[in-house]
């Protein structure tokens, strides 16, 4: 049993707070990979289990989630995985495409020689996936560009609503692919230059084309999404 307040890592001492965190994000990542699918029952005694954990901390880990719309809680039943429907994607899609704008132009936070480098990684991933097409890699890298260009705004409630929004529907693309519904070659070709373009425009310095750049790339997906 791992304790509860503090655990060692290469980078010092994690505290309960980081714990939960970690907790938190890793179980939000497998219902958007959809190794949790929308209906599955989480056993709380088992990733208790996993987690090293008691089941209280990790009840307030799934009352976040449910507070997020990931799960909920069935008196009687159990915690399950919520699924999502079309007239809410498309809300959150429309605020979504709103707050990008904010992002990169409320609380600015300007990219340095240090960030570009992330950014260049991330084009890479996107480029990499051409030659070893993965629906779940992409799902990941959208996952780590969304939350790298969410960097450019130091605005906390901006950037406290805009991951929950994101989180909300990130899977929603990974179930049409799954589905066939998608085209995953033309998605990623998409993507890349997608990102090519934003890497450039914040070599530039223009904030404001990376914001218009996303907020484009937001709209076109939910647009494939529902074709």
């Amino acid at each position: 049993m791992v304790d509860d307040d503090v655990t060692e890592t290469r980078d010092g001492p994690l505290t309960a707070r980081d714990r939960f965190d970690r907790i938190h994000a890793d179980i939000r990542n497998r219902i958007c990979l959809l190794e949790y699918p929308p209906g599955e029952k989480l056993s709380e005694v088992e990733l208790a289990e996993e987690f090293g954990i008691s089941r209280t901390p990790l009840r307030r880990v799934l009352a976040r989630l449910e507070d997020e719309g990931l799960v909920t809680s069935v008196h009687g039943v159990g915690t399950m995985v919520t699924d999502i429907e079309m007239e809410e994607l498309a809300q959150v899609y429309r605020l979504r495409k709103e707050l990008v704008l904010l992002q990169t132009s409320l609380d600015v936070a300007p990219p340095d020689a240090v960030y570009l480098a992330r950014v260049e990684a991330l084009l890479a991933r996107a480029e990499a996936l051409k030659t070893a097409p993965s629906a779940k890699a992409f799902s990941t890298l959208d996952r780590d560009m969304f939350l790298t260009l969410l960097e450019l705004t130091a605005n906390t409630p901006l950037r406290t609503m805009s991951k929950r929004l994101y989180f909300r529907t990130a899977r929603i693309w990974l179930q049409q692919v799954t589905a066939s519904k998608i085209d995953l070659m033309q998605e990623i070709e998409v993507y890349a230059r997608e990102v090519r373009d934003i890497l450039e425009a914040l070599k530039l310095g223009d904030l404001d084309a990376v914001g218009h750049m996303r907020r484009s790339h937001i709209s076109l997906s939910f647009a494939r999404m529902i074709k």
